[in-house]
């Protein structure tokens, strides 16, 4: 059984509103993926770092990546959406995967995730008959906001947060589970996780904290890089 890390990284990140598309953008003087390639490429027990580009990315090939080039293989041919590229990842990884060995998807947009953190997914869900991720229970009051307001964005309702739990990634399943689940569920899956639970499973959460962020809007980068600074000094 081993252990791989996938990381889609064909979207354009078009809600960050720039020319760069969003896994390119400078954190740190480094591209924003460069962050999310280094805390997997420290941990041992990852055999193989995949990121999936986009067939026409140009930008790959403008930055070194000798630090890891051991570690990772480029697959070009992701897709339209999320789902999509992951799944053709997945397609390419049969190769060499066996059905039972785990692959670990996360975010290129995710630079700040911190290694324990990595570790805890890895001990908890390594013998866990479905696989896991890492969430973070919800803390705040959640608001539903009503489908026609008369004017602007108003409240229909308060919606209870007890039980939830918000997803990040990595997103840890086996090969051939994930695989099986994704083409079941169509391209329209924001996580992996998701197209599992439509299988009638339930993934483990691992606890988390706020610190592994999504940079989705520009002030996220800003938030990004302090706390890149608290993790690595």
């Amino acid at each position: 059984m081993s252990f791989y890390a996938l990381i889609p990284a064909a979207g354009s990140g078009s809600r960050m509103g720039g020319v760069i598309e969003k896994q390119y953008l400078p954190l740190n003087s480094v591209p924003m993926i460069a962050h999310a390639i280094r805390v997997l490429a420290r941990e041992p027990r990852l055999s193989k770092i995949f990121v999936v580009l986009a067939p026409a990315d140009q930008r790959w090939g403008t930055y070194a990546w000798q630090d890891w080039e051991a570690r990772i293989d480029v697959l070009r041919c992701g897709g339209t959406t999320r789902a999509e590229t992951v799944l053709n990842g997945l397609d390419a990884l049969s190769a060499i995967c066996d059905a039972d060995d785990w692959v670990l998807v996360h975010d290129a947009a995710r630079p700040c995730l911190p290694d324990d953190m990595l570790a805890k997914l890895l001990d908890e869900v390594a013998d866990d008959p479905v696989g896991g991720l890492l969430a973070v229970p919800v803390a705040d009051t959640l608001k539903r906001a009503a489908a026609e307001p008369a004017s602007g964005t108003r409240a229909e309702a308060t919606v209870p947060r007890a039980g939830l739990w918000q997803a990040q990634t990595p997103q840890m399943f086996r090969h051939g589970m994930l695989l099986q689940a994704l083409r079941a569920a169509g391209s329209d899956m924001t996580d992996e996780a998701s197209a599992i639970e439509k299988m009638g499973l339930q993934p483990r959460l691992v606890e988390s904290d706020s610190r592994n962020l999504k940079v989705t809007y520009p002030q996220d980068l800003e938030l990004a890089g302090l706390i890149l600074g608290t993790l690595h000094g």
